[in-house]
């Protein structure tokens, strides 16, 4: 996990989709976000039942031969995590409901830190004009890191 005293730039809150997409299946449109996490232009937030979600996610049946294929395992990626995340206390609940109560803690985080949000779930994604009105914005891009 990435040090308290390092400098941040722009806050980010990734779903856990995204973070497949960044450690698993090394998604070419997810390149640049890569970058900018490995550079430290990016202040990638989370909490430990973000990170619980992710070691869950990866047990999947439908995971565990993609980790094969990559030659990775769960450790790998949960290290990845590790390496570039900031584990910050649970947010407060924010004024807006997802309609996916699993997604919910992404939106307190990124509510609570003004925080960018990337996630690939069509409940928060719905929910953008919202979120924009609370210093938030959400988008399924990964490519498009520009602040």
């Amino acid at each position: 996990m990435r040090a308290a005293t390092d400098a941040p730039h722009r806050a980010v809150v990734l779903d856990t989709n995204i973070v497949l997409d960044l450690f698993v299946f090394n998604d070419v449109a997810a390149l640049p976000l890569k970058q900018a996490l490995q550079t430290g232009a990016l202040d990638w937030l989370a909490t430990p039942a973000m990170r619980d979600e992710l070691e869950r996610v990866l047990a999947y049946p439908q995971i565990a031969p993609r980790l094969g294929f990559y030659q990775l395992s769960a450790a790998d990626v949960l290290a990845a995590f590790d390496r570039h995340a900031r584990l910050t206390d649970v947010a407060a609940k924010a004024p807006v409901t997802c309609s996916d109560a699993d997604d919910q803690i992404f939106i307190d985080l990124a509510v609570a830190h003004k925080a960018w949000l990337l996630s690939k779930d069509q409940d928060v994604l719905c929910m953008q004009k919202r979120l924009l009105a609370l210093g938030v914005r959400a988008q399924a891009a990964t490519n498009n890191i520009a602040p």
